[in-house]
C-alpha cells in the first residue's frame, strides 16, 4: 500500500467484544504494518487490552464510548438509540472519510441498518446484500446474500445477482462469471413464486456474466456456477451448515485417528495433508463478508469468530479499500445501469 490506510473497528462487537477485536487486530497489524485502527468502545475495557500490546497501541486510537448494540438489538431500535454506540461511531468515521472502511461483528441487522443509512446506497439498488467467499471443488465463489434480508422481492433478488457478478469479476478476475439462483432443485417449474421470477428477468436481460438457471445446496460446493445469487435466510442457513459440516468432518476425523495405534501411526504419517486439509475448510480462513450495495466499505465479521477469524476479516476490509474494489464495482454498477437499467421495486411500488 502506497500510504497507511486507516481501518474503524467496532470494539464491542462479537461473543468475545475487546478481548477478541484487539487480539484480531494485533494479528492484522502484524500482517499488513501500513495500517492504523480506529477502536470504538468502553476505554476501560479496551486500554488494558492495548497496554499489553505495545505494538498495536502505537498505530491504534480508543474513540471512547459506553453505548454498544446488543446482540438481539432490534435494528429499528438500534438505528433510533444507537446513535453513540461503537457500531454506529465506527461507521460515522467512514462517511466523515476518516477511516477506509469499518469492520464490526455486532449484530448484522443493526450494522446493516446503520451502515445503509449512514453510508447510502448505491444508485439503483434498494438493498445492499451481504457477499463473501465460498470454497468449492473448482476454487472460490461468491455467495450472497448471507444474511443482510432474510426475505426478498425478485428484483431484490435480480440485483443481487448483478452486484455478484460484479464483484466476481472485479475480486475474483472472472471475465464472465456464470450466475446461478439458489433453489430446491434445478428445473424451471421449482421453487416458489420469488425465485422462479427472478430468473425469469435474468434470462432476459444482459448482465455482467452468464446465466446459468437455478442451482441446488449441493452445487455450492461443487462450484457449479461462480455467484449464487439468494435471500439471506436461505443463504445464512446454508453458510452455517456449510461451517458445522466443516467441524464435523474434522471432529470425525480426529476420533478416526484415536482409535488405534496403528490409525495413529497413519496419522503421523498424513499429518502434513491433514493440517492442509484443516486449513482448507476452517471457517475463519473464509471469515468477513462485504456489504455490496453500499457507497462505502463494510466488512461484516462472524460474530463467534476467534482473533484468527477477526484477523481476517480486516483483511477483506484492507483489501477492498487498498484496491478501490469498491469504486470498481461503482463503476461497472453505472455503466450496467446506464445499458440496462436494473428493475426497481420502489419505482415498481409506485
Amino acid at each position: 500500500m502506497s500510504q497507511r490506510l486507516t481501518i474503524a473497528l467496532d470494539a464491542m462487537g462479537g461473543d468475545l467484544g475487546p478481548d477478541m477485536v484487539v487480539a484480531g487486530a494485533d494479528i492484522a497489524r502484524e500482517r499488513h504494518p501500513d495500517v492504523r485502527f480506529l477502536l470504538y468502545g468502553d476505554r476501560q475495557r479496551i486500554e488494558p487490552l492495548l497496554s499489553q500490546r505495545p505494538a498495536l497501541k502505537a498505530v491504534a486510537e480508543i474513540r471512547h464510548t459506553a453505548d454498544f448494540v446488543a446482540g438481539d438489538a432490534k435494528p429499528a431500535v438500534a438505528l433510533r438509540a444507537g446513535r453513540q454506540s461503537s457500531m454506529r461511531l465506527a461507521i460515522d468515521s467512514v462517511a466523515a472519510g476518516e477511516a477506509a472502511c469499518v469492520v464490526s461483528a455486532g449484530n448484522t441487522g443493526a450494522l446493516m441498518a446503520m451502515a445503509k443509512f449512514v453510508l447510502k446506497t448505491l444508485p439503483g439498488i434498494d438493498r445492499p446484500a451481504i457477499a463473501s467467499f465460498f470454497p468449492t471443488q473448482r476454487g472460490e465463489s461468491v455467495m450472497l446474500d448471507l444474511g443482510a434480508n432474510a426475505e426478498c422481492q425478485p428484483e431484490n433478488l435480480v440485483q443481487f445477482a448483478v452486484m455478484g457478478a460484479v464483484f466476481a469479476r472485479a475480486v475474483l478476475g472472472l471475465p464472465e462469471p456464470t450466475i446461478g439462483v439458489l433453489n430446491i432443485g434445478s428445473e424451471d417449474v421449482k421453487g416458489n413464486e420469488v425465485v422462479r421470477a427472478a430468473a425469469a428477468s435474468l434470462r432476459e436481460m444482459p448482465l455482467p456474466g452468464r446465466f446459468h438457471g437455478f442451482v441446488e445446496g449441493n452445487d455450492i460446493g461443487l462450484g457449479t456456477v461462480d455467484v449464487v445469487v439468494t435471500d439471506g435466510f436461505t443463504g445464512n442457513v446454508a453458510l452455517k451448515t456449510a461451517e458445522g459440516t466443516a467441524k464435523l468432518f474434522s471432529e470425525f476425523l480426529r476420533r478416526t485417528f484415536a482409535t488405534s495405534f496403528l490409525a495413529r501411526i497413519g496419522y503421523l504419517l498424513a499429518r502434513g495433508a491433514f493440517k492442509r486439509f484443516r486449513e482448507r475448510i476452517d471457517p475463519r480462513r473464509y471469515n468477513g463478508a462485504m456489504f455490496l450495495g453500499l457507497r462505502g466499505v463494510c466488512v461484516k465479521s462472524h460474530g463467534g469468530t476467534d482473533a484468527v477469524g477477526f484477523a481476517n476479516a480486516v483483511a477483506v476490509a484492507i483489501n477492498l479499500a487498498a484496491h478501490g474494489f469498491n469504486e470498481r464495482i461503482k463503476e461497472e454498477m453505472g455503466r450496467i445501469a446506464d445499458a440496462n437499467p436494473l428493475p426497481d421495486s420502489k419505482a415498481a411500488a409506485g
